[in-house]
């Protein structure tokens, strides 16, 4: 299985992330081949070498002629399917275009199908959402995951006037996403980085245990005073870990009620918690009790034991180290004639101590919302994505490690809404075309999500 792991420290743009990747070696040839299938008109992708803070790193800029084309989600969907992209590669392009549309429609008040894309639907920008989805398919890329992101401090001023970093769109694309605090005065993670954040990787965290296979570098337009203006990509195989540990915490409750328990169980896992899970006891005096035990990291430790004695009053907690096997397995996500969803799927040695072959779970959480929109069964729907899932598994290959050695932390179910899918840049002084990653002037430069595109970063 192939993973890349998005070192994020000068947060993230569409442009930076396809500079990235074709650095790390993905075709740009193909890459451009399957972008003008689009028929967009004479687009260019120019990449070439630079320096931010004396790194070298790949910039893409995006060459084309005027256009003042306001773009709506059928177009560009419309576009997307008549083009020759393969299905992977179509199916991640139409997910982060749908997963701007929603956080567009959501911060207007409006609904997906009424959004007009601004800067998204410029050309630019198109070029940077589908030419990520084909990069990582042109990787075989199988599994993301991303240091904690910043986006930058300060105003920009967009189509709606002057507003707080992170933009409206971009804060609504970046729920339940791990932020980390940073002071530079620009914006550092724009719109359709923040799509890529929320919709294609699958966990956030360190550095997870990995061999180095590649390492792409993609420039930001703009030359931060503070840092390199760089996203870096490592791309490679997970590591096989032959010992997982895990520490156990446990407190015995009898004096809170069940509301406070199950107010502190959703604490706990905001925390970091694995698992979280309670028992009925019976405790001294014959009073009926609670006993809940949370399973974490030890570097998880301290923090899980400052919100148990937050909020549940307790005066101990017990502590043990465990040694934990755990079945090798990783989550992808299939397309169902019912839409998408996500799906574990574990290695089991078969009888006889033969090859490993894969064995399919669906996430509940993804199969619950296409029972409710499509009005069919739990069963039903389960059963139709384990179909799916099985198909799609036989052509994997089993990792080389469990994902328990990998130290993040999965993306929460609400942070990545179910997608329907239809069935049918050159040098520092580059004047016309700014870096879709803040890495812009806040006085003339606007986020390419909001309603400007020539000179926006995407």
């Amino acid at each position: 299985m192939t993973l890349a792991y998005l070192d994020t420290h000068s947060g993230i743009a569409g442009d930076m992330t396809l500079a990235a990747l074709v650095d790390a070696g993905a075709d740009r040839n193909y890459i451009e081949h399957q972008i003008h299938s689009l028929g967009l008109g004479q687009v260019l992708l120019r990449f070439s070498e630079t320096e931010r803070h004396c790194f070298r790193a790949l910039r893409l800029d995006v060459e084309h002629p005027p256009e003042h084309a306001h773009r709506d989600l059928k177009i560009i969907e419309a576009m997307i399917g008549q083009s020759q992209l393969a299905p992977r590669e179509r199916e991640l392009a139409l997910r982060l275009f749908r997963r701007i549309g929603m956080a567009e429609a959501k911060v207007h008040g409006t609904t997906i199908e009424q959004v007009h894309f601004h800067e998204v639907g410029a050309i630019d920008s198109i070029v940077d959402i589908v030419g990520v989805a084909v990069a990582i398919c042109n990787l075989n890329i199988r599994r993301i995951i991303a240091s904690p992101t910043p986006v930058g401090s300060g105003t920009i001023r967009i189509a709606h006037g002057l507003v707080s970093v992170p933009a409206p769109a971009t804060a609504e694309l970046m729920r339940g996403i791990p932020l980390r605090n940073c002071s530079i005065a620009a914006e550092l993670t724009t719109p359709t980085g923040a799509a890529i954040l929320s919709t294609l990787v699958d966990g956030f965290g360190t550095l997870p245990d990995m061999q180095i296979q590649r390492i792409g570098y993609g420039a930001g337009h703009r030359q931060l005073v503070e840092q390199a203006n760089v996203l870096r990509v490592l791309i490679g195989v997970p590591l096989a870990v032959e010992k997982d540990e895990v520490t156990i915490l446990e407190t015995n409750l009898d004096d809170i009620s069940g509301e406070q328990i199950g107010f502190a169980i959703e604490q706990v896992w905001k925390c970091g918690a694995l698992d979280v899970f309670t028992t009925s006891i019976g405790m001294k005096k014959n009073r009926p009790g609670t006993l809940l035990t949370v399973l974490c990291r030890a570097e998880r430790r301290t923090e899980v034991e400052d919100c148990l004695f937050t909020h549940c009053g307790t005066l101990g907690i017990r502590r043990t180290t465990m040694a934990r096997r755990m079945l090798p397995r990783e989550v992808i996500r299939v397309t169902t004639p019912l839409g998408v969803a996500r799906v574990k799927v574990a290695w089991r040695t078969t009888a006889g101590g033969g090859a490993l072959e894969p064995h399919v779970s669906p996430e509940y959480d993804d199969c619950r919302v296409m029972a409710e929109s499509t009005g069919q069964t739990l069963s039903s729907v389960f059963q139709c994505v384990i179909d799916t899932a099985e198909r799609e598994a036989t052509a994997l290959t089993p990792p080389s490690s469990s994902a328990s050695g990998s130290n993040f932390h999965q993306l929460p179910s609400s942070a990545l809404p179910l997608q329907r899918v239809p069935n049918n840049r050159g040098d520092d002084d580059h004047n016309h075309h700014h870096d879709h990653h803040d890495h812009h002037d806040h006085d003339h430069h606007h986020d390419h999500h909001h309603d400007h595109h020539h000179d926006h970063d995407h």
